[in-house]
């Protein structure tokens, strides 16, 4: 069994910040589970263009408001408390928090802790 408390990981190597963003590193590939699980928060007024071509994402808002633009159509989608997006055909997309969005994200395959976005919005594929 893997118990961990979120206020461990603040302040170490498991929270790693960009510009617009906190991701808080909770499940990893080390972990050996096949997904990684991250609780990252979102910055209000930002805009976060992102493209996960190597992985799948799912998206569960814990906290806050903004919406999610599919870049291929256009559509937009709101996000408040209680709203799940997956990004199951590596779908290029935009974020943007009205206020701090707080998100539970999984990743297949999972992350190693030590990606940051690429020039294109996504993670590469990392080993350990």
């Amino acid at each position: 069994m893997i118990v961990k408390q979120l206020e461990d990981l603040i302040g170490t190597d498991g929270e790693v910040k960009g510009e617009t963003w906190t991701s808080r590193r909770l499940l990893l590939k080390k972990d050996n589970v096949g997904f990684s699980m991250h609780d990252t928060i979102i910055k209000a007024g930002t805009t976060t263009t992102m493209w996960y071509k190597n992985h799948i994402e799912a998206v569960y808002c814990v906290e806050g408001e903004g919406e999610v633009e599919e870049l291929e159509t256009g559509k937009v989608h709101p996000i408040k408390d209680g709203t799940l997006y997956c990004l199951n055909n590596h779908d290029r997309h935009q974020l943007r928090a009205k206020t701090d969005m707080r998100m539970i994200c999984v990743f297949n395959p999972p992350c190693t802790g030590r990606e940051t976005h690429d020039e294109d919005g996504a993670y590469p594929l990392l080993e350990d």
